[in-house]
């Protein structure tokens, strides 16, 4: 029998450890042909404003994804190899080098790769169309995604997937030669030995944890956290994670010891499920502890990304508040202009603005934090016209100046300050003199825009009374800028570009969308959420099956003694209540502690800080429910796989 026939004979007898293994391998490939098919798809790359950018994080990303999907198939492949141990030393006893065993691993794995790959570049083309849709509503962008199985993306899924090959044949070989056959007869019969637990050391999980969440609740506000930020973050990470292992191999371990010492412990199952737990608690302790700060990274990273792109908008619209403003044009052009929007954008408002640009004012600390972030020149406008822009976009307050007052406009990078004792002046055109009365966050003119968004400096800008601007004005020059309010701005990417084209046709004219910067952003910040929701749904899945590869190696490992518990008269339904119970333990305790160690995060860096996002808590509980949700799948399976497991021996 040469060895690709005992490979075919191996992989039919047991179909269900090959099963596991190939769905490993198959999902590895649909992730990663998924994101390697939204990186050449030409509707998606089409579709997309900043091009270069978009190909560099799917890239970065992909890369990221199928480094996570080699370090799971890896640990998938240790436990299928574990899992084979004494049929390995079967063969070697009867003859078989290592180096043959070695090709007949290979022989196995290249068959199930070939078919994973055919049906993961498959099934992934199928579900880049889905994805690429939901890329594309995340951008509010409209367009079509086609089916695809881009050229580039199945070669380099083949070649990765191929070096992958590679990767897990030399593991196997590896491990098969540093093997010893009477270790790959005993592998199985190894246990863990009941761990003595501390209560003292049980209390200090429950004091580290419980000091960890106190610094977080006191903000980045505190004085510990503004003077020794590094050392406060340290020390929190640091109690933290120490806490949750302590919490696990004592905490949860001296529960469980006093479980045993109870007067109810021998009635109904207690025993026979409390008893197992605790001779394994060794062995779950690094897992738990992995998985359940992993389960809090995860949710606060998805938390806090998606809550950022939910504010995104609001965000850009207070930067950029004009949906169109620009420098005023000829009356040919201008009609030309407006004959664009209304073809596809249709003018809601429309008001002519008009101010006088001053000289470079040298100090201007007085009136701004950050000077740097703005022009040296101010443009000074009449309070009437500010009103009127107040009225085109509804939001803002109406000023009311008099005199020689004057009202400073900055964006969000200067907090709003009203001068109650100390006025500050300043004086223009050599003898024009105003008091500074206020500083308010509405920028008139916003940064000016390209394609690339926002790249120049914020426009300086002063309110005085109508009075005193129709004294300044005199024969100076005024500068005219059209400002427009368009219906449905977040899609006027198109538009946008035709008329910062026609606008910049004369040399230093001024031109600013709120669509310029809000694709920009709004891109990125869906790539961003994108990746890192898939990067979580990757991550839990690989958690999920660590403990699932761990519960089905203690399942086989533990037939014997059910068999045993099945001779005593132990009926099966009292026999899935021990297993529900004990993986019950094994899976919800990680997931509870990871829920709360998020919860703490988000409430404290995220939910108390934003708090005018009506859905805020609705992102933040759909991101853990969603969790919850398939982490609980996973258990409900393992249970399943678990009793099959168990009785496989009573069944043949």
């Amino acid at each position: 029998m040469s060895l690709l026939d005992l490979s075919w004979r191996n992989m039919k007898r047991n179909i269900r450890l090959y099963t596991i293994y190939f769905i490993s391998m198959l999902v590895g490939v649909i992730i990663y042909f998924t994101f390697a098919g939204l990186m050449f798809n030409e509707d998606v790359v089409t579709a997309i404003q900043n091009k270069e950018n978009y190909k560099t994080i799917i890239f970065v990303a992909s890369m990221i994804v199928f480094l996570f999907i080699v370090f799971f198939i890896l640990y998938a492949n240790s436990f299928f190899m574990k899992q084979r141990k004494k049929e390995f030393g079967m063969y070697i006893l009867y003859g078989m080098k290592e180096r043959q065993v070695a090709s007949m691993v290979f022989y196995e794995t290249l068959f199930l790769s070939a078919i994973s790959v055919t049906s993961g570049i498959f099934i992934g083309g199928l579900l880049s169309k889905f994805f690429g849709k939901i890329l594309m509503n995340l951008m509010h962008y409209k367009d079509d995604i086609s089916f695809a199985f881009p050229l580039e993306a199945v070669v380099s899924t083949i070649l990765l997937f191929a070096l992958l090959i590679g990767i897990i044949t030399f593991q196997s070989y590896w491990n098969v030669r540093r093997m010893q056959i009477v270790e790959l007869f005993h592998a199985k019969e190894k246990m863990d030995k009941p761990l003595q637990f501390s209560m003292p050391l049980a209390i200090l999980s429950v004091l580290l944890i419980a000091s960890s969440y106190y610094t977080i609740t006191m903000g980045g506000t505190s004085n510990l956290w503004k003077d020794y930020f590094k050392e406060s973050l340290l020390a929190t990470t640091v109690a933290l994670i120490v806490g949750t292992y302590l919490f696990f191999r004592q905490f949860s371990g001296w529960i469980l010891q006093r479980m045993s010492r109870s007067k109810n412990y021998l009635l109904g199952n207690k025993m026979l499920w409390i008893s197992s737990l605790r001779f394994s608690i060794r062995g779950n302790t690094v897992n738990f502890t992995f998985n359940s700060l992993i389960s809090a990274v995860i949710i606060f990273g998805v938390g806090f990304i998606a809550v950022d792109y939910a504010v995104k908008a609001d965000v850009v619209r207070k930067e950029y508040p004009n949906d169109m403003i620009f420098s005023s044009q000829d009356n040919r052009t201008q009609q030309q202009i407006e004959q664009i929007l209304n073809d596809s954008h249709p003018i809601l408002a429309h008001e002519t603005i008009t101010g006088i640009q001053t000289e470079k004012i040298a100090n201007r600390k007085p009136f701004l934090d950050h000077p740097d972030y703005y022009t040296e020149e101010f443009t000074i406008f009449p309070e009437a016209q500010l009103n009127a822009i107040v009225d085109l976009r509804g939001v803002g307050e109406k000023v009311d100046v008099k005199g020689d007052e004057a009202i400073v406009l900055t964006r969000g990078i200067d907090q709003p300050k009203t001068y109650l004792s100390t006025l500050p002046t300043m004086t223009v055109f050599g003898d024009h003199t105003f008091q500074v009365v206020e500083r308010i966050r509405f920028p008139l003119l916003s940064i000016p825009t390209d394609a690339s968004g926002g790249s120049e400096h914020q426009p300086s800008v002063l309110v005085i009374s109508d009075e005193a601007f129709e004294q300044l004005k005199g024969t100076r020059p005024i500068t005219s800028y059209e400002v427009y309010k368009i219906e449905d701005p977040k899609t006027s990417n198109n538009v946008s570009r035709q008329i910062y084209d026609i606008v910049k046709r004369t040399e230093g004219s001024y031109y600013s969308a709120f669509i310029d910067m809000y694709s920009i952003d709004i891109e990125s910040s869906s790539l961003i959420l994108f990746s890192v929701a898939f990067f979580a749904a990757i991550a839990l899945f690989a958690l999920a099956s660590v403990i699932y590869f761990k519960q089905l190696r203690e399942a086989t490992e533990e037939r014997e003694h059910y068999a045993i518990l099945r001779k005593m008269g132990v009926h099966d339904n009292v026999m899935k209540q021990i297993i529900w119970k004990q993986l019950l333990f094994v899976f919800l305790p990680p997931l509870l502690l990871g829920l709360l160690h998020s919860w703490f995060l988000l409430y404290y860096t995220v939910i108390l800080i934003i708090k005018d996002l009506p859905a805020l808590t609705t992102i933040i509980f759909s991101v853990m429910g969603l969790y919850v949700l398939t982490y609980m799948i996973f258990y409900v399976s393992s249970t399943s796989i678990y009793f099959k497991i168990i009785n496989e021996k009573n069944t043949r």
